[in-house]
């Protein structure tokens, strides 16, 4: 009998022994704070309310987490220096956000099994970031922020049947801006426009290169260029000025003075990239398997004070459209 008893005392003991370990493991896995570094191209609202997008969706979705934010300022040497930093310091996953950025991570990181996860890229495929938009391959995938560019033209002549063209700022440094610029060409025609484009190097060539652009076109197009993007205030004061209509591929320009947008949120796409970090990190989803994702929903943005600057008619059936106004 004592035999019996000191058994099933036995017994009990490595049942509780094996109950305390499993909750130490589950504990462990539940309070696992992830290591996460964050690249992005340059400082601008668009990239800005990309990270802010993402934060948020990660604490929503309660995935604990050690950001490490770094800003190249512009600057892709010093994107691929962030990029290979995060390598070395074995992070569990990479945030890219812009294109130049996830080049450079998806370079820092050949060879290793850390996953990259971008945003506000255009075409990830042509950008060579991707293989394909369904079937990725490698340690790479997110989100795109392609925009609906032929809708954006169509908004010219709904504004305004007379305009007859349109010009293009861009950054001859960004492959994301060449292929909209690309698109744009080939759309334009279909919908009775002419494109001129103009590209600047750096910033301090926007105003001279502003000041040429208009006196040649009839309305502004601004695409989701980085570069030109951070003068979006100058771009909108000079088209005041010459009373030109501006139709943006992103609302974060229409807050900075153009007229009107029907596209993504940029921090709804961030917070849509949160959620295959969870797949990844969370669900132990293999990055491969996970197709580049589009802008779940799209809104059409308008500066109420620009409309009223440039004397447009506010009762104009694009205009009455809009759902997000800016005043």
């Amino acid at each position: 009998m004592k035999k019996i008893i000191a058994l099933i005392l036995i017994g009990i003991l490595i049942l509780a022994g094996c109950s305390s370990k499993d909750n130490q493991v589950n504990n462990t896995s539940e309070e696992k704070v992830f290591r996460i570094g964050i690249n992005q191209l340059a400082e601008h609202p668009a990239l800005d309310d990309t990270r802010k997008g993402f934060e948020d969706g990660l604490k929503e979705l309660g995935i604990k987490a050690e950001i490490d934010y770094q800003n190249a300022q512009g600057d892709i040497p010093t994107s691929l220096s962030i990029a290979q930093k995060f390598v070395k310091d074995e992070v569990d996953l990479i945030f890219a956000i812009a294109t130049p950025a996830a080049q450079s991570c998806k370079q820092a990181t050949d060879g290793t099994d850390i996953p990259v996860l971008f945003s506000a890229v255009t075409d990830p495929v042509k950008a060579e970031i991707v293989a394909d938009w369904e079937n990725v391959g490698g340690n790479i995938t997110g989100t795109s922020d392609k925009a609906p560019i032929e809708d954006h033209l169509k908004m010219f002549k709904q504004i305004d049947p007379n305009i007859n063209t349109i010009g293009i700022l861009y950054n001859t440094g960004e492959p994301n801006s060449e292929i909209q610029i690309e698109e744009v060409k080939e759309l334009a025609p279909e919908v009775g426009l002419e494109v001129v484009t103009l590209g600047v190097s750096n910033v301090n060539e926007l105003p001279q290169a502003l000041q040429s652009i208009v006196k040649k076109v009839d309305a502004l197009y601004m695409i989701t260029d980085n570069l030109v993007a951070s003068s979006v205030e100058l771009t909108s004061r000079v088209a005041i000025e010459n009373n030109m209509v501006t139709v943006s591929a992103e609302e974060t320009q229409v807050r900075g003075g153009l007229l009107i947008s029907s596209g993504l949120s940029y921090y709804e796409l961030g917070k849509q990239t949160a959620k295959m970090a969870k797949e990844i990190l969370v669900d132990g989803k293999d990055v491969s398997s996970i197709p580049v994702g589009l802008a779940e929903n799209t809104i059409i943005t308008l500066n109420k004070n620009t409309l009223k600057a440039l004397g447009l008619d506010e009762n104009l059936p694009l205009f009455k459209e809009a759902t997000n106004i800016i005043e």
